[in-house]
């Protein structure tokens, strides 16, 4: 997998991208991730990327053609035509499961908007689909895009030792995951629960599923009754 990140602040995205486990992943080349400055692709002398609102208000707008052209210079430089996804608050909420379908593509690119947003016509052109992390403004995109990144990455094959890493988390199921518990025994009084040190695995699994329903339940509700009609659907 290739994901490309056009930004202002690629060293920003770098910061995080270089560690844990994203930059084991890249390090070991089980995906690439490349951070453009989206400054690089201006025509100005000054290295503007964006100009006040057409019919006035505060704060500015980033411009189409740097965005436009470093979208041109990624395209050029892997061969094909990536998912171009723009961080919005006006986009579809990311899930888990949104992150599952985007770890089976090729190519994406992850645009970070900034100030009051980007040009309405660059959306137009080269914009797939746009993709909010949650309904609140943050100050630009590169935390929502670190965090499609992040959710993508450690889907892929090989970033982390197995799928079972993944698919007993919560969300990917439809549920929350159960209560985990290490070492020592007991603590402040607290006893790890005695089937987890029974060593009997179906019993185990059972406890584990009897306390993601129970999670999910009293957590998310919301969550709860999806899973209830999507299995009653399946009956």
């Amino acid at each position: 997998m290739r994901i490309d990140i056009a930004t202002l602040f690629p060293e920003m995205c770098e910061a995080v991208l270089g560690e844990s486990i994203l930059g084991r992943a890249r390090k070991n080349n089980l995906v690439t991730v490349c951070c453009h400055n989206i400054r690089d692709y201006t025509l100005d002398r000054h290295n503007r990327v964006d100009d006040s609102p057409y019919g006035g208000g505060k704060g500015m707008v980033m411009q189409a053609d740097p965005i436009f052209r470093c979208y041109e210079a990624v395209c050029e430089l892997s061969g094909d035509k990536p998912h171009v996804i723009y961080l919005s608050p006006q986009g579809r909420v990311l899930t888990q499961q949104i992150a599952v379908e985007y770890s089976r593509m090729e190519h994406l690119f992850l645009l970070c908007g900034h100030y009051e947003g980007i040009d309405e016509r660059i959306i137009e052109e080269i914009v797939d689909e746009e993709v909010s992390i949650g309904d609140y403004v943050l100050t630009g995109g590169e935390l929502p895009a670190l965090v499609l990144a992040d959710s993508v990455i450690r889907l892929c094959d090989g970033v982390l030792s197995g799928s079972e890493c993944f698919e007993q988390e919560s969300h990917y199921n439809g549920l929350l995951e159960y209560p985990q518990y290490t070492r020592p025994e007991e603590w402040h009084g607290k006893r790890v629960p005695d089937v987890l040190l029974s060593g009997h695995h179906a019993n185990i699994e059972s406890w584990r599923m009897e306390q993601s329903l129970k999670r999910t339940e009293t957590k998310r509700p919301d969550m709860f009754q999806e899973f209830q009609r999507r299995n009653s659907d399946k009956c």
